[in-house]
């Protein structure tokens, strides 16, 4: 039985922190639109009353680095400060798919300017006192790339040119990571993709079925040099893998989603033993989450797969629930009802999903008598 010793916590909090500029040039920033930058000693307060004592959250680098090289750390202390008042560790994102605006994200400049500000951060974060920091550099690589460099869905809006984004990305992963190393070499970083499941529907697509699953371990193969060895990756780049996966992440090639209870529906256990056999380092259940009331089942299920990949000795470190409040659609501004703590009132308090709430205890609880005794449950399979 895999025991966790990386996180301060095991179950962890995400706060929903994209920056990212959809296709109608509208730039997103999701912290200030769920009102997380002006709650967040209340919103962490929560947090530590949850016991989720470990967090993901944003540096929104657009509003730092509004002038190369100049940096305006207001709207950022204030809720690094508040997560140091309650004690709590914080994943945080560098870049969540969005940049400065007079920068050009295809150019050489994109990766210099980015070391530059993650070593501002991991400075600052060192004269604030934060002794061992946890970063995400760039924020889902694969997917970014497929939804913004072939799909234009979001930033960059190109078509056609996934693969290049995908190693420009990887590019300032890596100067981020050197930069940052060379201030604080304690600094432990995530890196976080989706993992998915694709199947064939028809015997004639399995091939391009089984080359789509393979393309989400590009990026973490980019990283540690596995693959296109001249972007400079290493194994060492590879600290922490961090998987998202949600309700949506298993479908069959060019059609339907497989849902949870389909005989074709792969057990997230597999799905996590693939990825650590694959690189061999610990995981982190970086997001996953459902909306309405399949909030609590889903977790259920996230924590009991999770649980029985732990009993087979993958080393899984955390499951964050992400987001962790409720947030306003990236396309439609639709209230996704996604999250433990929903919108703030007036006073900034949140109403509270009871579900959710409910099931997370009975989780921690049961992470706890399992680590006591890991012979005394059984997850199924």
């Amino acid at each position: 039985m895999h025991r966790p010793t990386i996180f301060a916590g095991f179950f962890q909090g995400g706060f929903e922190c994209s920056t990212h500029r959809r296709h109608d040039d509208l730039r997103l920033d999701l912290i200030a639109a769920t009102g997380h930058d002006r709650h967040a000693a209340t919103d962490y307060a929560i947090m530590a009353a949850h016991e989720l004592f470990t967090v993901r959250d944003g540096a929104r680098w657009h509003l730092i680095e509004r002038s190369p090289d100049q940096y305006d750390w207001s709207s950022f202390l204030p809720m690094l400060r508040a997560a140091q008042d309650q004690g709590l560790q914080v994943i945080w994102d560098i870049c969540h798919y969005g940049w400065p605006d007079d920068l050009d994200i295809w150019r050489p400049a994109f990766v210099e300017r980015f070391a530059r500000f993650a070593a501002a951060l991991a400075r600052l974060l060192r004269d604030e006192g934060i002794a061992e920091p946890f970063y995400s550099p760039v924020n889902e690589i694969s997917y970014w790339a497929w939804a913004g460099g072939d799909q234009a869905l979001f930033n960059p809006l190109a078509r056609g040119r996934g693969q290049e984004l995908k190693h420009q990305l990887v590019r300032a992963n890596i100067a981020a990571i050197e930069a940052i190393r060379t201030v604080e070499p304690r600094a432990r970083f995530v890196q976080i993709d989706p993992v998915i499941q694709v199947l064939p529907s028809r015997p004639a697509d399995t091939q391009a079925a089984e080359a789509h699953r393979e393309a989400q371990y590009e990026a973490w193969d980019l990283l540690t040099g596995r693959a296109w060895p001249g972007l400079g990756g290493r194994p060492e780049y590879l600290d922490i893998v961090g998987v998202n996966y949600y309700s949506d992440n298993q479908w069959f090639h060019g059609g339907a989603t497989i849902p949870l209870g389909d005989p074709a529906y792969r057990p997230l256990q597999g799905i996590l033993a693939e990825v650590y056999q694959r690189y061999r380092r610990p995981v982190l259940i970086a997001e996953t989450g459902a909306e309405g009331e399949a909030r609590a089942p889903w977790l259920r299920y996230v924590a009991e797969q999770a649980f029985a990949a732990m009993q087979r000795g993958v080393p899984i470190e955390g499951i964050c629930l992400y987001p962790i409040q409720d947030y306003p659609g990236w396309f439609d501004e639709r209230h996704c009802s996604t999250g433990l703590i929903g919108v703030p009132d007036s006073q900034g308090r949140r109403i509270l999903h009871s579900p959710l709430q409910t099931e997370l205890r009975t989780q921690q609880a049961r992470l706890s008598r399992l680590l006591e005794d890991p012979s005394a449950s059984h997850f199924p399979s």
